[in-house]
């Protein structure tokens, strides 16, 4: 049992992500259910290619975060890239709140669950990290 709490522990940071990051990115690649969740028409072919290229991404980001927590050995690149991608996500939204104005209640809820995991997963490398180390 106590093998199973550490695990969940350890890799709570990219078991929320998952949960939060694959379901987003099929969001986004869908046309008829993004404009519910959020204040997205999607009119060009444009619009909605890049929309699906970003749920490719998310979900290819999401599968380095499932190797991760599954692989040992991937474990630390699995946590670098969820700080690059929630802190960099976050700032950007960030910038564009400050430059652009408020968005919808799911861009705010982005924003604060992005910065959040991008700081605890800075956290979980040096606890984590440091505990290899020492083994």
């Amino acid at each position: 049992m106590d093998k199973i709490i550490n695990w969940i522990f350890k890799n709570l940071h990219l078991l929320i992500s998952v949960i939060i990051e694959m379901p987003t990115g099929i969001i986004y690649g869908s046309n008829s259910i993004l404009p519910k969740y959020l204040d997205i028409q999607i009119n060009t072919t444009d619009l909605s290619n890049m929309l699906k290229a970003n749920m490719i991404l998310y979900i290819g980001i999401s599968i380095v975060w499932v190797l991760g927590m599954w692989k040992t050995e991937y474990w630390n690149r699995a946590t670098e890239l969820n700080i690059l991608f929630m802190l960099t996500l976050g700032i950007g939204r960030t910038i564009s709140i400050v430059m652009d104005g408020k968005p919808t209640n799911g861009y705010i809820f982005g924003v604060i669950t992005e910065l959040t995991i991008g700081l605890f997963s800075i956290y979980q490398l040096r606890k984590y990290k440091t505990q290899m180390e020492r083994n």
